[in-house]
């Protein structure tokens, strides 16, 4: 079993460590521990909403789609280690990702 720890830009939150499943997206994670990651197109790589920052194991995700690049563009403080969420598929290995602060889309 492979783990993602969450970390967050909303002060006051603590990190959260989970195990996963290989084969598991980010969003699905997220969700599945009722931690809360927008995702307005409802996770089929239509928008930006579920854009997090990968810190450590990017080489343990499923690699990036040009259409997930495309909208990584559109995103609030877009950084080299973006992702989407739902397009982050975790193939081997833990992965640890740091939520933007969620509050800036309600």
């Amino acid at each position: 079993m492979a783990k993602i720890t969450f970390q967050f830009e909303e002060k006051d939150r603590a990190d959260v460590t989970v195990e996963i499943f290989e084969g598991e997206s980010i969003l699905e994670v997220a969700l599945d521990n009722e931690i809360h990651l927008n995702h307005n197109c409802g996770g089929v790589c239509g928008c930006s909403t579920c854009h997090i920052y990968v810190n450590q194991g990017m080489d343990n995700l499923q690699e990036i789609s040009d259409k997930e690049e495309d909208f990584i563009d559109r995103a609030v403080n877009p950084r080299i280690n973006s992702r989407l969420g739902c397009q982050c598929v975790v193939i081997d290995g833990d992965v640890e990702v740091t939520l933007p602060d969620q509050t800036q889309f309600l």
